[in-house]
């Protein structure tokens, strides 16, 4: 019997079997997310990739900002181990049609599932194929209910005279505008051609143009394999700017300036990662500064970051992101988990080589401030999961069959796995580790990599090399944080830390102080006048400062302290939100203004998810924060919205 009609007669069998036409099946949930277990290794893909996988993907792309949709085709050259069924992943899509081949191309019947359990997998789309097909051509079209599209209307943006769209597939996000085997256990080539309205500018993560096109058609080459997830598309009204010889910056016009003196470090940066693990494999590294609606600081998204305006706070106090970002280019990117239950393997990597380079250039004292900051995090995070339902997620490697893989994108998998590895460094020294991690990067180049296959490497090419012992099993299957973990010490920190405590204790830091300087050659002194400033420290140190603040601090404290620092209406988002969790906290109700445009202008999920959840505390700060975001809800992404929505709907 074949494939194709045993995977017929089993979705018949159990009652799920969808529609093989235009029109998508109801979204109906009769089945669980294992129901294609059998078919595939991935706990978030219906796909057979063990069977059949896509080599290269071809999109044809009709961008429609009237309508909100994209028109396109998929074209897959596909490699074929012996089945007659490819199984793809699908998710508010509506499917046209599907054919075969290449040039003379013939239609082919398809069928469609139902939804999963939790409506998280989205449907498979199972298609009939024969031993010798190469190419399978997926006819389609997005709908309003697609979920890796941000559509953008003009006041949105910062021209206000354009509309804007972005893609954001991490993690499964990608099969709901693309047709396609969404794990990144498969690694493919891409290429695509796009069409856009004629004032706009279409850009990918693959070669990009440096000017708009006179008749708004682009021709996009991604020659290296990626993971599906970072397939990426942007359009709006953007312009480039180059800030070395393979990096430069896009974002809107008015932007664009701000952008590149923001970002003049790139060059530095590209050149400190390639010293510590090699050169750099994606030809051109440039980034894209969206709309503040983008859900998240950065994406990693090959030959193209998107980051977010958040980002150019003036001062480029924030940089580090971009580091992070970069940093995928060699883990994530170039070394991709193989599942998302490996997760850490992308980020807590990424994390490490982060600090690292923020360290050759900014000096081991900011490294060392920017990796405490992420440590207290950790560790309220770590507090938060021993009292969840799933307590472990405190592990490295995760356990997500039948979750949503985006339960996993914690400060685990950043900052415990970043310490993993930086505890690591200090057991075996920095020299024999760098030598291990250029290795590392160097034999699983353009590949995927399981935690198991990890510990296998470590194994053999560091412990067993140099005859060491290490608690790595407590490290990636434990809970907590083992005892040999790695303490840093910071005096920078520890002085805002007292500087808090001395505040909270009634003295008046903000006092200015007269000091006497002897004048170098004469006998007389100069006269200074000190006071404390918010310039006198780095972004990092007045996090620390606020949140060290004891519980007890009252709004009138606070609003001295806004006085002198003005934290309130400072551009720096870092700070703002820490600053307005506390003023919630503490009642300063004089706030409430800042606060509200905070939100309203703010799209990044890390910033005002934690206000929100502060703000539902209460009765009559949530019923402030529902009327607020009923207003402004359309503004932000499809992630942060059912984010925000979850918490405002759930009871105290």
């Amino acid at each position: 019997m074949s494939t194709y009609i045993k995977v017929l007669l089993y979705f018949f069998s159990i009652g799920i079997l969808g529609v093989s036409c235009n029109v998508l099946p109801d979204a109906k949930k009769v089945s669980p997310t294992e129901q294609l277990a059998d078919s595939t290794f991935d706990n978030h893909s219906y796909a057979n990739i063990h069977e059949v996988y896509t080599k290269h993907v071809h999109l044809d792309l009709d961008v429609n900002f009237e309508n909100k949709t994209i028109y396109g085709v998929a074209r897959h050259e596909i490699v074929n181990r012996g089945t007659d069924t490819a199984i793809f992943d699908i998710k508010h899509l509506e499917i046209q049609k599907v054919t075969l081949g290449r040039g003379n191309e013939k239609e082919t019947s398809y069928m469609i599932g139902k939804w999963d359990k939790d409506s998280i997998l989205g449907q498979p789309l199972l298609i009939s194929i024969k031993p010798g097909t190469k190419y399978i051509n997926i006819y389609y079209e997005t709908t309003e209910k697609t979920e890796a599209i941000d559509w953008l209307a003009p006041n949105l943006t910062e021209g206000k005279d354009l509309p804007f769209m972005y893609t954001q597939g991490q993690a499964i996000l990608t099969r709901t505008w693309i047709p396609i085997q969404d794990s990144p256990t498969n690694r493919l080539t891409y290429s695509a051609d796009v069409h856009v309205p004629e004032e706009m500018m279409a850009i990918m993560s693959a070669s990009n143009p440096t000017k708009k096109a006179v008749d708004g058609k682009y021709h996009f080459e991604m020659k290296q394999p990626i993971p599906c997830y970072l397939i990426a598309l942007a359009s709006g009204n953007i312009e480039y700017r180059s800030l070395g010889n393979n990096c430069g910056v896009y974002a809107e016009p008015k932007v664009l300036g701000k952008a590149a003196n923001e970002l003049v470090d790139l060059p530095r940066m590209m050149r400190a990662a390639e010293g510590l693990y090699g050169p750099y494999k994606w030809d051109q590294y440039d980034v894209l500064v969206l709309p503040y609606s983008f859900p998240f600081g950065g994406m990693e998204n090959p030959r193209l970051t998107f980051l977010s305006p958040t980002v150019i706070a003036g001062d480029r106090s924030l940089v580090s992101v971009v580091a992070h970002e970069l940093a995928h280019s060699w883990s994530g990117n170039l070394v991709t988990n193989a599942s998302w239950e490996d997760f850490w393997l992308n980020e807590g990597f990424t994390v490490y080589f982060e600090n690292r380079i923020m360290e050759e250039l900014f000096g081991k004292d900011v490294a060392d401030i920017l990796a405490l900051i992420e440590f207290a995090e950790l560790q309220d995070e770590l507090k938060t999961i021993a009292k969840s339902k799933y307590p472990q997620d405190a592990q490295l490697k995760l356990e997500l069959r039948g979750r949503n893989p985006d339960d996993g994108m914690t400060d685990i998998a950043y900052v415990k796995g970043a310490f993993f590895l930086k505890t690591l460094e200090e057991k075996v020294g920095r020299e024999k580790f760098d030598v291990f991690l250029s290795s590392y990067f160097t034999n699983h180049a353009f590949k995927t990599i399981t935690t198991s296959q990890f510990e296998d490497y470590l194994n053999g090419h560091l412990f067993d090399l140099h005859d060491l012992t290490f608690n790595t099993k407590e490290w990636i299957y434990g809970k907590g944080l083992p005892s040999n973990c790695l303490k840093i010490y910071s005096p920078r920190l520890e002085n805002m830390k007292q500087l808090a405590k001395r505040f909270s204790r009634g003295e008046k830091i903000f006092a200015k102080k007269v000091i006497w300087k002897k004048i170098k050659g004469r006998k007389r002194r100069k006269k200074e006048i000190l006071q404390l400033k918010r310039t006198d420290h780095i972004t990092q140190e007045w996090q620390t400062f606020i949140r060290s603040l004891p519980s007890t601090v009252n709004a009138e404290q606070l609003a001295e302290i806004d006085q002198y620092l003005n934290f309130s209406n400072w551009g720096n988002a870092e700070v703002q939100y820490e600053w307005f969790i506390r003023t919630i906290q503490a009642n300063y109700e004089t706030v409430k203004p800042s606060i509200a445009r905070f939100l309203t202008r703010i799209g990044r999920r890390k910033y005002v998810l934690p206000i929100y959840e502060e703000l539902a505390k209460t009765t009559e700060n949530k019923q402030w924060a529902s009327e607020l975001f009923q207003s402004i809800k359309a503004e932000y992404h499809p992630i942060t919205r059912m984010s925000i929505e979850e918490v405002l709907s759930a009871n105290n």
